[in-house]
């Protein structure tokens, strides 16, 4: 049995799709902050089967929510204070994302003007399909990220 203890100030991402910790780790630059984060990966869920969990002891300002949301907005955030649970955020896919994927089509604008934020738009919320703001070109799940 793995024994994790528990954080006095910070947030725990539960529910994450199994093997998805490690990227959403680097997106939020978690190793960029001077703070503990702990990274379960594969653990037993009744509800999943498999999950990671991320225990990240840091100010809850640091999680760029919008992130985590493109990256799956099914993830649990739990907000902890003094040792216990004082909130649990819900995520919603963001309107628009930036500088978090990149814009594939050769001809878009951002091909050519490398110092452009690659924006993407939600463009259909059921299909959770975004397009590039300047071009349109939709985004391909498994293309290069950031």
């Amino acid at each position: 049995m793995l024994n994790v203890g528990k954080i006095e100030e910070g947030f725990v991402l539960d529910h994450i799709k199994a093997g998805k910790s490690l990227a959403i780790y680097e997106h939020l630059q978690l190793d960029k902050l001077d703070c503990t984060v702990a990274i379960i990966k594969n653990a037993k869920s009744d509800k999943m089967g498999k999950k990671d969990i991320l225990k990240v002891e840091c100010d809850i300002d640091m999680l760029d929510l919008d992130i985590l949301a493109f990256i799956d907005h099914n993830i649990t955030v739990n907000v902890i204070k003094n040792g216990e649970i004082v909130a649990k955020k819900e995520l919603v896919l963001p309107k628009q994302i930036k500088n978090v994927i990149k814009c594939h089509n050769p001809r878009c604008i951002t091909s050519i003007e490398q110092e452009l934020p690659h924006i993407f738009i939600l463009a259909d919320p059921e299909r959770e399909v975004y397009r590039c703001k300047y071009c349109e070109e939709k985004y391909r799940e498994g293309a290069k990220k950031f």
